[in-house]
């Protein structure tokens, strides 16, 4: 069967290509890719090409397909697999496979024949075996991509830990009714992280979020109200810490003189220096953002970790039950990750998207593999309707859902793309 896919074969070498796929094996699957949103971490490996942890030495001469958020449909199954799987299941998949032999091995990143930027894929007989493969039963395909996404800020959550006076003992995930801070955390996975904390089962009493950016500052006001978080008894603030003259002052006088808890989103050493600053007793920082940067560094109060217990996590990516978590929580509507999504395209615009992705404005990039569909902001989709039926149809859909992207919006662009 042939396949289009996008494919990296070095430094900033991506190309769009069609070309035949072998017939799967006995221990394979072939599917087919609806959705893939594109990640900051495909960037990463686009630009760092074989030197990126991820991608093969040999990627010029066995190129790979990149993508790593996706969902779609399975057409067949190989026989080891037929009594688990069927043709017309949806499934997502869990990138991090962790294969202990091989654990920076990863779909997206590492494999000729799977990745997201494609229409066709085989999947290897090692993302069933280590039970990668995850059914999704949710009505849009675009909320299945985006599960990946989502399980990374599942995971940070439950990387978060805190200890017990005189004991050595981690109680993990984020203090019940305690203090958050989410800095820099206006963008697309910032926002996933507000949705989060709203709603999970371990819940903040106060969650202050900031950026220095009051665009994506009003738009998050506007999708996570501060009335919304009282029905879920939180209070719910929004800073714009650059127009704060003294920002550490102004938080811990927010938070009653520090946070439990701080996820910091962006790879921006005054960000984390000044997180540092207003950790309270026992306050754990997570550090989500990942830096490009391998010298990346930040000044830490190292007197407070003597004394006042302050410590730090890292996480990157999230684990299988992470995203089983997320799946669970997007099929029965806890949580809705739209918010994440500014812009949609088709892929032929992927290489270029990928490429430039950090000069480019708004959150998550949503690819429908098997459509020509220039990148399109949402936000255009009403100007670009005054001359084209197609986006008067899509601005009209999406203005009734918040004008975020929605099941309905996915359908009819399915249907008339």
């Amino acid at each position: 069967m042939k396949t289009k896919a996008v494919r990296l074969y070095g430094q900033n070498d991506l190309r769009l290509e069609e070309f035949e796929l072998p017939q799967i094996r006995d221990d394979e699957i072939l599917a087919h890719i609806i959705t893939d949103s594109i990640c900051m971490s495909s960037y990463k490996a686009t630009i760092q090409g074989a030197n990126h942890k991820r991608v093969p030495k040999n990627v010029a001469e066995n190129p790979i397909i990149i993508g790593h958020e996706f969902c779609g449909e399975i057409v067949e199954v190989g026989k080891k697999w037929a009594d688990s799987f069927k043709p017309g299941d949806k499934f997502s998949i869990q990138p991090a496979l962790n294969h202990p032999d091989d654990p920076y091995s990863s779909p997206g990143y590492s494999f000729p024949y799977i990745g997201g930027a494609a229409t066709y894929v085989i999947i290897p007989n090692v993302v069933m075996e280590l039970g990668c493969l995850l059914p999704y039963s949710g009505e849009a395909f675009y909320l299945g991509s985006l599960s990946e996404p989502m399980s990374c800020i599942v995971g940070t959550y439950h990387a978060m830990y805190h200890t017990r006076a005189g004991e050595y003992i981690h109680d993990m995930g984020i203090k019940e009714g305690g203090k958050l801070a989410l800095f820099a955390a206006a963008g697309p996975m910032g926002l996933g992280f507000i949705d989060y904390a709203l709603h999970c089962d371990r819940k903040p009493s106060l969650i202050v979020v900031t950026d220095i950016d009051q665009a994506r500052l009003d738009r998050a006001m506007g999708i996570y109200t501060v009335e919304e978080a009282a029905r879920q008894g939180i209070k719910l603030i929004y800073v714009n810490t650059a127009t704060v003259e003294d920002a550490t002052a102004y938080m811990k006088e927010l938070s009653g003189g520090g946070f439990d808890d701080i996820m910091c989103c962006a790879p921006v050493r005054q960000v984390v220096e000044l997180a540092d600053s207003v950790l309270a007793h026992d306050g754990c920082l997570n550090f989500f953002a990942g830096p490009s940067k391998t010298d990346f560094s930040a000044m830490i109060n190292f007197y407070n970790v003597h004394y006042l217990s302050t410590h730090f996590v890292g996480t990157s990516g999230g684990s299988t039950n992470d995203m089983r978590e997320s799946l669970e929580m997007m099929s029965n509507g806890t949580i809705n990750p739209s918010s994440m999504i500014t812009h949609i395209g088709g892929l032929g615009c992927v290489p270029e998207t990928t490429k430039n992705l950090p000069s480019i404005p708004g959150g998550k990039k949503l690819i429908y593999t098997n459509i020509d569909m220039d990148l399109t902001a949402i936000d255009d989709f009403a100007e670009k309707g005054k001359t084209d039926p197609f986006f008067a149809g899509l601005a009209e859909i999406c203005a009734r859902h918040n004008n975020l992207w929605n099941a309905e919006a996915e359908k009819y662009l399915l249907a008339n793309k």
